[in-house]
């Protein structure tokens, strides 16, 4: 005997409430309900062509992601908020988040360090010479959003120590370098990927043991080209969109 969910019916209708699902969570996140209400159930079966299970099934998703959720007598609301970061320029969480809320930065560590070998070659150290270590909590509006781990080369994160915690708190690790270095930043190499995040990340950024996280590894460097520092950031990956607007590179074959 077949059970619900092994059925060809069962896959065809969660098939069809993933895809459901993927348009309604892509609106979410670009923020196309304002008001934060969501269509009725009978707006989106007529939209998505479905029946209701499938769009019930679909806004079940959607809750389960902590993206929405439904209030009696008024309909599906957004309840998750998250934030558009692009890619295509080097700005700080708060000169990009500022204006959507206020960026609080958390500072648990600072200190002068002797960083691993291999970020020491990334920052074009000498074996044995000291870096600065940074690690922050940020919050947009009192909700944690990312835990940032910085080492920095010591000409640049010698002054952000001289300069006090206060100073760390309130202003951008870019807007810092700048100050310190004397120059600005040139550009950033950046790699992100999801990883299940270890237990103490989930506590510090209040997730449930074994949630997601995306996983960014930034090295940046100051216009001569010199490495500034290298950051190891762990986001929310339900309040935070990585966003980019890329161009099609043909060949000249």
């Amino acid at each position: 005997m077949a059970t619900g969910g092994g059925t060809g019916e069962g896959r065809t209708r969660a098939d069809r409430a993933r895809r459901v699902a993927n348009v309604l969570r892509a609106q979410v996140l670009r923020g196309a309900f304002p008001k934060g209400l969501l269509p009725d159930e009978r707006a989106l079966v007529a939209e998505f062509a479905t029946s209701r299970n499938t769009v019930r099934e679909a806004l079940g998703l959607l809750r389960d992601e902590g993206l929405v959720a439904r209030r009696r007598g008024v309909g599906t609301v957004v309840v998750g908020r998250t934030y558009r970061h692009p890619l295509g320029e080097l700005s700080g969480l708060a000169e990009v988040l500022g204006r959507h809320g206020t960026v609080v930065n958390e500072v648990r560590e600072a200190r002068s360090v002797r960083p691993p070998m291999t970020v020491a070659r990334r920052l074009g150290l000498a074996e044995g010479s000291p870096a600065v270590y940074l690690e922050r909590l940020r919050r947009v509006d009192g909700a944690p959003l990312s835990l940032d781990c910085t080492y920095l080369i010591p000409e640049v994160g010698g002054p952000l120590l001289a300069r006090g915690r206060e100073a760390l708190e309130r202003q951008d690790v870019f807007d810092l370098i700048e100050t310190a270095a004397g120059e600005p930043l040139g550009r950033a190499e950046i790699s992100a990927q999801a990883v299940v995040a270890d237990p103490a990340t989930c506590a510090v950024l209040a997730l449930p043991e074994g949630a997601a996280v995306l996983a960014v590894e930034r090295l940046t460097r100051l216009a001569d080209g010199r490495p500034a520092d290298l950051e190891f950031i762990h986001l929310r990956g339900d309040r935070l969109t990585l966003h980019a607007t890329l161009d099609r590179v043909r060949g000249g074959n």
